[in-house]
C-alpha cells in the first residue's frame, strides 16, 4: 500500500458531490470515482458537462480510464459510470450489495429490466478484495451502513470513504434508506478510523458545516477520530446508534433520490424509452390513500 496515487477532485455544487480521478503516476492507467451526471429536475434534462471536465483533464494528461467506480447507490445525484464506460470502455463496479438495494427498489419504482445478479455492473466487489490500477493496488473495504452496497477504496495512502464520513464538523451519513443500519455505520466507520493515522480520507460530499466559509473534502483518520462532531470523545455503539436514528427521523427525502436511484441501480444507465422513444422517470405518489373505517366496537 505504499504507492501514492496521484488524486485529482472534481466538486459538483447542484449534488454537493465530490468526485475523484485517481491515477497511478508511473503508468498513467487511471479510475474515476463517484461521477456525477448533470441532472434538471424541472426540465427533465440530462447533461455531460461534469463528467466532460473530468475527461478532458485526463486526456489533457494522457490518462487511460480503466474504471468508473462507486461507492455506493447514491441517492442525490445521477451516475455517470455509463457515460464513462461508452466513451473510454472502462469497467463499472460496486460493492456487492447492490444486490440488496435493487431488490428493495425494483419493485417500488416499477423497474422489470435489470440485469440478474447485479448485472449491470461489470464488476461487483466483496470485502478486502483487491485489484490493480496500474501498478497501484486497490484494497476494497466493505462499509455499509447508509446502503448494502457501499464500500470505500484504499489506494496507497488514501480511503475514498463514499458517505460513510463527512468532513469532521459535519459528522456521519443517515441510515434511513431501506437496507441501511446505524448500527451497521459505526462498525464499518470503525474500521476506517482504525487505520494509520496519517491515512487520507476523501468525503464524496460536502455541505460546508455552519461557520466553515469554504467547501473542503480531505481529511485524515486522525482529525476524523479526534473531532468528528458525532464520534469524539469515544462515543459508544448504542450512544450513536441512539443519536443517528433520532437525527434521521428528522430529516427530509433527498430531492433526487426517486431520479438518482432509478439510474444508479441500473449502473448509471437511464430507464428504457417506451414505445414512442420517450424516457421516463417514476415518482411513486402517496397520500390519497381512503383513510380506514371507522370501528364500530
Amino acid at each position: 500500500m505504499s504507492r501514492r496515487p496521484d488524486i485529482t477532485a472534481f466538486f459538483h455544487e447542484p449534488t454537493n458531490t465530490v468526485s475523484y480521478l485517481v491515477a497511478d503516476p508511473a503508468t498513467g492507467v487511471a479510475a474515476i470515482i463517484d461521477p456525477v451526471l448533470d441532472f434538471d429536475q424541472a426540465a427533465g434534462r440530462v447533461g455531460t458537462a461534469a463528467v466532460d471536465a473530468m475527461l478532458a483533464a485526463a486526456q489533457s494528461r494522457q490518462l487511460s480510464i480503466d474504471w468508473a467506480l462507486e461507492t455506493h447507490a447514491h441517492a442525490d445525484h445521477l451516475s455517470a459510470a455509463k457515460v464513462i464506460q461508452e466513451r473510454t470502455g472502462a469497467k463499472t463496479g460496486i460493492g456487492a450489495g447492490i444486490r440488496q438495494v435493487q431488490s428493495a427498489f425494483a419493485p417500488l419504482l416499477g423497474i422489470g429490466d435489470l440485469r440478474p445478479e447485479g448485472g449491470d455492473f461489470d464488476h461487483l466487489f466483496t470485502d478486502g478484495e483487491s485489484f490493480p490500477i496500474g501498478k497501484l493496488t486497490v484494497q476494497v473495504i466493505a462499509t455499509p451502513g447508509q446502503t448494502p452496497a457501499c464500500v470505500s477504496y484504499r489506494i496507497g495512502d488514501a480511503v475514498f470513504v463514499g458517505d460513510t464520513l463527512f468532513m469532521p464538523d459535519y459528522g456521519t451519513a443517515r441510515c434511513d434508506f431501506p437496507g441501511g443500519d446505524a448500527r451497521q455505520l459505526y462498525r464499518s466507520v470503525q474500521r476506517i478510523l482504525a487505520l494509520p493515522d496519517e491515512t487520507r480520507l476523501f468525503m464524496c460530499h460536502d455541505y460546508k458545516a455552519p461557520g466553515r466559509d469554504s467547501f473542503a473534502w480531505e481529511t485524515t483518520v486522525r482529525d476524523e477520530r479526534e473531532r468528528n462532531v458525532h464520534l469524539r470523545g469515544g462515543v459508544s455503539e448504542d450512544a450513536y446508534v441512539a443519536m443517528r436514528e433520532q437525527r434521521d427521523a428528522t430529516l427530509s427525502v433527498p430531492k433526487l433520490l426517486y431520479p438518482a436511484i432509478q439510474v444508479n441501480i441500473r449502473g448509471g444507465r437511464l430507464p428504457p424509452p417506451d414505445g414512442s422513444g420517450a424516457v421516463f422517470i417514476r415518482i411513486p405518489v402517496s397520500g390519497l390513500e381512503k383513510p380506514a373505517a371507522p370501528s364500530r366496537y
